[in-house]
């Protein structure tokens, strides 16, 4: 038995794998830009929690909060549009889409991707709220610590 022959009207253009391509480019940078400013953000509060530890101080504590919050919201950014692009995708990859040729607008897809559903991720509150938690427990602990003096 001939296996059947494929639908045209059932496949995706070579200019819509050209355009997908593109798409998964900009998602991939993103994904490295994100990986990177998890680094910085371990770098920052490790700095912060080296000199707590070895000085407590809950004015140090306080400022480390500024780096681990203003990181947290720039990831989220990276997040947001990672998942924008990937809407777009999503549309793309469809035979005989609607989305023009090389679109890269993903203005449509923003009341889908709310921030505040990013901010507040499984993955973003997992890496982020436990260096907060941390940090707190330093800014508390020179609270107490100057209380008692």
């Amino acid at each position: 038995m001939n296996a059947p022959e494929p639908d045209p009207s059932n496949s995706i253009s070579d200019q819509q794998i050209k355009h997908l391509e593109f798409i998964q480019a900009i998602v991939t940078r993103l994904g490295n830009g994100s990986f990177l400013i998890k680094g910085w953000t371990l770098t920052a509060g490790g700095i912060f929690f080296g000199l707590l530890a070895k000085d407590l101080s809950w004015k140090v504590a306080l400022t480390g909060f500024v780096p681990i919050i203003g990181f947290w919201l720039l990831d989220s950014y990276y997040l947001r549009q990672e998942r924008l692009f990937r809407k777009l995708y999503d549309a793309v990859r469809v035979p005989n889409s609607t989305i023009e040729p090389f679109a890269m607008n993903v203005q449509v897809y923003h009341t889908s991707v709310p921030w505040p559903r990013v901010i507040t991720s499984h993955t973003m509150r997992n890496f982020y709220g436990t260096l907060l938690l941390v940090n707190l427990a330093f800014f508390v602990g020179g609270i107490v610590q100057e209380i008692h003096q």
